[in-house]
């Protein structure tokens, strides 16, 4: 660029100054810069051999009239709504490619689901962790709120290994009322489950292409889970579901030639369950893979490769768009919000977080495995107490081999309740769940001791929505470093109080940000000495339209 600087740029013409002059200073081209819904043209100052910006004016072809300035081109407007993949806006009707994630046991509320539609973006309802009822009830509040024609929105399919015949009821439950998205999350491998979905009710339209009324958005975090949801469903899959009578012939023979998911979400570093892999990283890698996988297979629509994790400010998004994602999914910094599900006393704690303020704790639906998941780690030791209950797992073939005194600790400081009485609350829920599970239990000490532990990590995110106030040293509140880059963006703005944290201004916020941060790089592309301040910008209130 230096020795392009010295030669002197290419010119296309001239340009006339309007009401505002031109700006050749870094100040004035920082609040050029920040007006992204209007052109702005790229100038030449022949004496000062610099760039600068100009808006609003004329433009001349040719030579150059006296007053003018000469021009090197011009960017058109910058509109968040432009940022990502036109294509899935158009596949699920939104203005954004945005979408507020699934946070589990409700805390993705179906108030925020609706805030989110209105605010003409895509979000998942957390039914992850919730009795079939309550779900049911909560998808029945959104769809009496939006109708049948209304925006789009989903609900979360969480994988349940310890519980496979409630993550079929589930898919039965949004079947019968005719959910049209989910979220597939924590799968670790493709499942029945989420092909009955994806393509029940397949049908092929009047131009003779595919129709899918029912749409899978797949979290994942690994190529090797990826993949089968960027493929076709196997073949002894969709035969066994058509012997079954889940689906059609009709529906298997199209669904041969699909790929499960037609977006898939590359999770880095994130709240929740998370491999903690940077993004820059895992998400061309994932959109390699779907390139190669579109190829072989010879889709004629590719899915979509968003993604998730540590996109707590609009630099941040605006990086994940710029290396090609489709869209861009939030959930940590959406638990802060309003409409979240978290209590008051969990949202001040997320509130005070710093980006190193988390850590890695052992995940409750997949204890046994070594599943962990990313939680807060200030105010709370939930964290270490969890780690801990899952090394004496590993160390112990019961509850009756851990050392007498190492037991006395955990009744006292963990479960505040002898372990006997805990199995004895854990055994009348196990039986609800069935028999077989019940006595497994009975007969096999380490698991009736995974099961025990699993009732303090199950409990212990409970308590966070509850809000319980004498557990709040336990608390489990799912959180990624995002947070700490949120609260220090926000730090100063209205979005720092929380009552005004609404999860549509939180969205609407990152995105315009993000345009800013984009059109600011798109001037410093040119040549342009755009300054500092000028990928920095701040909340403030923002209408949808």
């Amino acid at each position: 660029m230096a020795a392009a600087a010295s030669a002197g740029p290419h010119l296309a013409g001239a340009w006339l100054p309007g009401e505002a002059p031109p700006a050749f200073a870094p100040e004035a081209i920082g609040a050029l810069a920040a007006d992204v819904r209007r052109p702005l043209h790229v100038l030449w100052h022949p004496d000062a051999r610099a760039f600068g910006v100009g808006a609003g004016g004329s433009v001349a072809a040719g030579a150059r009239p006296p007053g003018t300035v000469p021009l090197v081109g011009t960017l058109p407007p910058m509109y968040p709504e432009w940022l990502g993949d036109p294509g899935f806006r158009a596949a699920h009707g939104v203005r954004f490619a945005y979408v507020a994630g699934e946070m589990a046991n409700g805390i993705a509320t179906a108030d925020m689901v609706l805030a989110m539609a209105r605010a003409e973006m895509l979000a998942f309802f957390g039914a992850a962790g919730l009795p079939l009822p309550r779900v049911e009830a909560a998808l029945a509040q959104i769809q009496s709120a939006l109708g049948p024609d209304g925006p789009a929105w989903g609900t979360n399919l969480i994988h349940s290994p310890q519980d496979p015949v409630l993550e079929e009821a589930t898919v039965d439950l949004y079947l019968r009322r005719a959910v049209a998205r989910v979220s597939a999350s924590a799968f670790m491998a493709l499942r029945p489950s989420v092909v009955r979905f994806a393509f029940a009710g397949l049908r092929r339209g009047p131009d003779g292409r595919p129709v899918r009324p029912r749409h899978v958005m797949a979290k994942v975090s690994r190529p090797e889970v990826a993949g089968p949801f960027l493929s076709p469903p196997p073949a002894d899959m969709l035969e066994a579901l058509v012997r079954q009578g889940a689906l059609s012939a009709e529906e298997a023979s199209l669904a041969a030639a699909l790929p499960v998911a037609e977006d898939v979400t590359v999770e880095a570093d994130s709240g929740g369950h998370t491999d903690n892999r940077p993004l820059v990283g895992l998400l061309p890698e994932i959109a390699g893979l779907r390139d190669r996988l579109a190829r072989r297979y010879g889709y004629q629509a590719p899915p979509r490769v968003g993604c998730a994790g540590g996109l707590g400010t609009p630099q941040a998004v605006a990086a994940a768009f710029a290396m090609g994602a489709a869209y861009v999914l939030t959930g940590t910094v959406n638990q802060a919000a309003v409409e979240s599900g978290l209590s008051e006393a969990g949202k001040r704690m997320l509130a005070a977080a710093a980006g190193a303020d988390v850590a890695m704790a052992p995940a409750a639906d997949m204890f046994e495995l070594g599943v962990r998941v990313q939680v807060l780690k200030r105010g709370t030791l939930f964290a270490a107490r969890a780690a801990r209950l899952y090394e004496l797992y590993r160390a112990h073939a019961g509850i009756e081999a851990i050392e007498s005194g190492e037991r006395q600790r955990l009744e006292r400081d963990v479960f505040r309740a002898p372990l006997d009485e805990i199995w004895a609350q854990t055994r009348r829920h196990t039986l609800e769940g069935g028999t077989e599970r019940a006595a497994r239990a009975d007969s096999d000490p380490k698991y009736r001791m995974a099961l025990v532990f699993r009732w303090y990590l199950g409990n212990a995110s409970r308590w966070a929505v509850a809000g319980e106030p004498t557990r709040q040293a336990d608390y489990q509140i799912w959180c990624g470093p995002a947070m700490g880059a949120f609260n220090s963006w926000v730090a100063g703005s209205f979005l720092e109080d929380l009552g005004r944290r609404e999860v549509a201004q939180i969205g609407l916020n990152l995105m315009e940000g993000a345009a800013v941060v984009t059109r600011a790089q798109q001037l410093r592309a040119h040549g342009v000495p755009v300054p500092a301040s000028a990928f920095a910008p701040m909340p403030r209130p923002l209408r949808s339209r």
